[in-house]
Parts: C-alpha cells; sequence; structure tokens
C-alpha cells in the first residue's frame, strides 16, 4: 500500500469514526445581532450535539464572539482562530464558508479538506468573486442553501454545484406578549440610514403620530428583539437583498403585522402559486415594492390599529404562515444533509485511494513482468 493510499484510507476511518472537523468559517460581528451568523451557530451547536467535531473558525484570537446577543451556551461552543495557527486540516476534514468570502475560498483551495459554501445572502455570492471565476476554481463542489430559490439560483450560476436545502429555524421564544400591545412599530432595515429616512419621513409627514415610538430592533439582542416585537403594535422590514427574511417571520411568530418592501428575491414564505400556475404576493403582510410608500403604510395602519379595525385578511394569513420553520425541522435537515455529505466524502476518497492500489498493483505487474524477461 502507498503512503497515498494510506493516508486516504486513514481519512475515511476518521470519518467513519467522527474523528474529523467541521469548521464554520464567521466574522466577528462585534457583539451586533446578525442572523446569518445565530444561523451559523446554530448548525454549530446541533452537530456538536449529534457527535461531531464542528468549530467556529474565525481570523482573529480576540473575538468579541456572540455572548452579549445570543448567550453564553453559544458562546462556549469549540472556536478556533486562524492566528492561532493551530489549526490542522486532513483529507476528513471540512470546510464550511459563507457565499461572500471568496478570497477564503482561494485561500484554502489547495487544503485536502472538503469545501462546502453556505448561501444565506444570494446577492453576496458575486460580490468578491472575479469576472469568469466559478466556485469549481476553489475546488468547491458543494454549497448549503436555505430555500429552494437560493439553490436554484446558485444552480443557474455554477450548474455543476450540488446544493442541498437547511431551512432557517425561528427561535420559539418570538412569541406574542400576554400583555396588551403598545403604539411601537418596530422596525429593522438591512442598511440602517434607510431605517433613518423612514422614521424622519413618517415623523414629518405626520407629525400627529409623534407620541408613537419607532425603535430600531438593530443591535438588540435575540431575547430583547423578541420581547420588542411581541409587544409592539406593528414591525417595518426592508432589507433588497434578503435570501430568507427571519425578521418578518419573528414578527409573525409573536403575532405582530408587518409592512415591508418586497425584496429583489421574493421569499418563499411570501408567494403562492396560483391555480394557473402563476405566482402571487400572500396577504400575510403588507407588502409593498415602492420604499417611499411606507410612511404612509405605517400610518394608515396604526389609524386601523387606533380604531381596533386590522385588517382580518392579513391577520388571517399571517396566522397561518406561522409554524413553519422550527427548529426540529431545521436540525432533522442538519443531520441528514452531514451525514450526506460524509458519506459522499468517504465515497470521494475511497475512489481515489482505489485509484492508487490500481496504479499500485500495475506497477507491481510490470516490475513482476520486467524480471521475468531479465530471467
Amino acid at each position: 500500500m502507498t503512503k497515498e493510499e494510506q493516508e486516504l484510507r486513514e481519512a475515511i476511518t476518521r470519518l467513519d469514526k467522527k474523528e474529523f472537523g467541521l469548521y464554520f468559517y464567521t466574522v466577528d460581528s462585534h457583539g451586533n445581532a446578525l442572523a446569518a451568523i445565530a444561523n451559523i451557530y446554530e448548525h454549530v451547536k446541533t452537530l456538536n450535539g449529534l457527535g461531531y467535531n464542528a468549530v467556529v473558525l474565525h481570523d482573529k484570537t480576540e473575538y468579541v464572539g456572540v455572548a452579549d446577543w445570543m448567550g453564553q451556551e453559544y458562546a462556549d461552543l469549540p472556536h478556533m482562530s486562524l492566528e492561532s495557527q493551530q489549526l490542522r486540516i486532513g483529507g476528513s476534514d471540512f470546510i464550511i464558508i459563507p457565499e461572500v468570502f471568496a478570497k477564503m475560498m482561494d485561500q484554502v483551495k489547495n487544503l485536502p479538506a472538503k469545501k462546502i459554501v453556505m448561501v444565506q445572502a444570494y446577492d453576496y455570492i458575486l460580490e468578491l468573486i472575479d469576472v469568469g471565476i466559478t466556485w469549481a476554481h476553489f475546488g468547491v463542489k458543494d454549497a448549503i442553501c436555505t430555500t429552494e430559490k437560493g439553490s436554484q439560483y446558485v444552480k443557474s450560476l455554477f450548474p455543476s454545484t450540488n446544493t442541498e436545502i437547511i431551512p432557517v429555524a425561528i427561535p420559539e421564544f418570538f412569541k406574542g406578549s400576554d400583555k396588551p400591545r403598545i403604539p411601537e412599530v418596530a422596525i429593522m432595515a438591512r442598511d440602517q440610514q434607510v431605517a433613518a429616512k423612514i422614521i424622519k419621513s413618517f415623523y414629518l409627514q405626520y407629525p400627529m403620530y409623534k407620541w408613537v415610538g419607532i425603535p430600531e430592533v438593530r443591535g438588540l439582542s435575540r431575547e430583547q428583539a423578541a420581547e420588542r416585537i411581541g409587544k409592539s403594535c406593528l414591525a417595518v422590514w426592508v432589507d433588497d437583498i434578503s435570501g430568507f427574511g427571519t425578521f418578518p417571520l419573528e414578527c409573525m411568530e409573536a403575532g405582530t403585522p408587518v409592512i415591508g418592501k418586497i425584496p429583489n428575491l421574493v421569499p418563499e414564505w411570501m408567494e403562492k402559486t396560483n391555480e394557473d400556475g402563476s405566482k402571487v404576493i400572500i396577504n400575510n403582510g403588507v407588502w409593498t415594492s415602492d420604499l417611499l410608500n411606507i410612511p404612509e403604510l405605517i400610518a394608515k395602519y396604526l389609524q386601523a390599529w387606533l380604531e381596533d379595525n386590522e385588517p382580518q385578511e392579513i391577520i388571517d394569513e399571517m396566522k397561518a404562515s406561522t409554524g413553519q420553520y422550527t427548529s426540529e425541522k431545521r436540525d432533522t435537515a442538519i443531520e441528514t444533509v452531514y451525514a450526506k455529505f460524509v458519506n459522499n466524502r468517504k465515497e470521494e476518497l475511497g475512489e481515489i485511494a482505489d485509484q492508487f492500489a490500481e496504479a499500485e498493483a500495475k506497477e507491481v505487474e510490470k516490475q513482476a513482468a520486467l524480471q521475468n524477461e531479465e530471467k
């Protein structure tokens, strides 16, 4: 057995025994709550519970982490920094890289580990990748997506990429308050300046509602955000490049109506297929394509709420949209998908090892034939 074949067989054994690493690369949010990072931590937490060695991989040794906004349970998950130079990557290991970090993909392309891209924001896929370059240039053949739409978009860009879907889950602590709602509009926008403009425009156009608070949810811990949403009478959401839309679903779970700008990629929970096969927007929120129209929509909904005359269709559709994205569904998908990655990797390494064995056997036959000729 050649050295190369032996190393491959040993890697397969490590895969069988779960003696390998799943390294999830992420950036330091510096204490800011980010849904994409939260989802990565959920994967790491679930995989460790399943007996895998899943690790959060970050650049600097000094890492603020997620304790302030996700809790100590998540902060205590295994972490490793590239700066510490303790990372040892082998053929049985996996590196999971968010879609935006093309530079990171390039840096690890020659490592023997399996590379997987995690796609949560479709608009970031091409942000830092050069023209004409595909994920295949980085040795990436697999991707994890959160929705079917995201999967289809990835395949439209990189047809040879295998995609697996692991849905996002909405934590159970997003629920309605047992107290009456207060005249407050929770707002979340990817661009903080957009949120500020909406707030300023609303107060200028509708000064009669100056007593209504419009606090930003950005920067709050997940529990604080849940509490804020749960007691608010209304929420506003603007995220043009969202690939899923966690915030509005959190609001629906809390029973809080949402006014939002329809993203460029319409989320699966926001549309349905009619009998004629066409896609239509579901009335599970007040959706608009006009950002400048949001202050007026806020004013109209506030008036309806104050008069106890909220649109029943929206309330009913909102309730119908809840309960779909549970931690049980996500964790089941995590268990299934990562087991599939491991099995596929075993087969892949097995095929390469067999090729080495076949080449070695041919060489032995060749040498034997030469010896016979000499005799």
